[in-house]
């Protein structure tokens, strides 16, 4: 067996009634919020932002890397997309695409320098790269804003129609977080997508057999930050204010606990994650101690009893269920 094929081989096909059942699960969960209250809706909206988000560092982690500098790249993708459209005029789709296209362009160029690093030493890299874009957003003040952010950003115009309602952006949102999950999985289905795996289980032998480890992982790394890119995009248009402190490094630390718990290794491990833990801030915003104290046991737990994340519940589940069959 290839390296490619390594990762494939054992995907865990489910019976296909537990099938039929888990798409009539994963349709109500996208059904629900338009029967909640706005609060609710604001929440489901969210957690399809932050599913995008963990999608593209999902890529990146099963390339061999942890990325901390995800949250810098939404925020190239929002401010560049907001400030196209601002100072040069540009129509508000050509700017939210140049938004994706430079943070995929610096990606490109950062990858090509630091994807040689391996383990803590990229971690503290990417760290420190987000860090940095923080500030320079802080410091450039006169285009950025500064401390102050960007506000009054108009939401999205759909052939005509105005997203500026919950219910309205939340449709528009499920149908991109839809697109990405069908092509996300879709890619690691194919040889590409294994190869990627690959690299991440035994770099040394997919080099030995021909594939290049290093341009995988900048392809994967230009992929996952276009994807935190385009989050981005979408947050700005929807809350309507930017600003720096919007994209510290706290929030990277919450996407990746989202991909921790949700699974790094499974397609739908970001968007388990993101499902459960962008509403569990409301539930402690009384206690923001308590907050920390369950997200750290909540760490230990997954990482000990399952380490393939809540996504791996499903594959243990239906592997029982095929043996049993």
């Amino acid at each position: 067996m290839t390296p490619t094929q390594s990762i494939g081989a054992r995907n865990v096909s489910a019976p296909v009634g537990l099938r039929a059942l888990g798409c009539i699960a994963f349709a109500a969960i996208l059904i629900a919020p338009w029967f909640a209250g706005s609060f609710a809706q604001h929440l489901a909206i969210m957690a399809c932002l932050n599913m995008i988000a963990v999608t593209g560092l999902a890529i990146i982690s099963r390339s061999g890397q942890l990325s901390f500098a995800q949250a810098a790249f939404v925020a190239v993708g929002a401010y560049v997309s907001v400030l196209t459209e601002r100072e040069l005029g540009l129509n508000l789709w050509l700017a939210a695409l140049l938004g994706i296209v430079a943070a995929a362009v610096l990606a490109g160029v950062l990858g090509g320098i630091i994807l040689r690093l391996k383990g803590v030493y990229f971690v503290l890299v990417t760290f420190a790269f987000g860090e940095l874009m923080r500030l320079s957003l802080l410091d450039w003040s006169g285009l950025t804003g500064g401390a102050n952010g960007i506000t009054r950003i108009a939401p999205i115009e759909l052939f005509g129609l105005v997203l500026d309602t919950r219910p309205k952006f939340y449709a528009f949102s499920v149908a991109v977080v839809l697109l990405v999950l069908v092509a996300f999985r879709g890619v690691f289905r194919r040889p590409l997508g294994h190869a990627i795996d690959s690299i991440a289980e035994n770099p040394a032998l997919a080099e030995s057999t021909g594939l290049s480890v290093f341009r995988l992982q900048v392809l994967a790394f230009i992929v996952g930050c276009g994807l935190a890119a385009l989050s981005g995009v979408l947050q700005a248009r929807y809350i309507g204010y930017i600003s720096p402190e919007s994209f510290n490094t706290g929030v990277t630390i919450g996407f990746l606990i989202m991909l921790v718990i949700g699974g790094r290794a499974s397609v739908w491990g970001p968007f388990i994650g993101a499902l459960v833990m962008t509403p569990l801030p409301e539930l402690f915003r009384g206690a923001v101690q308590t907050q920390y104290v369950f997200y750290g046991a909540a760490l230990i737990l997954i990482m000990r009893f399952l380490p393939g994340g809540l996504a791996s519940l499903w594959q243990r589940y239906a592997g029982r269920k095929e043996k049993q069959s």
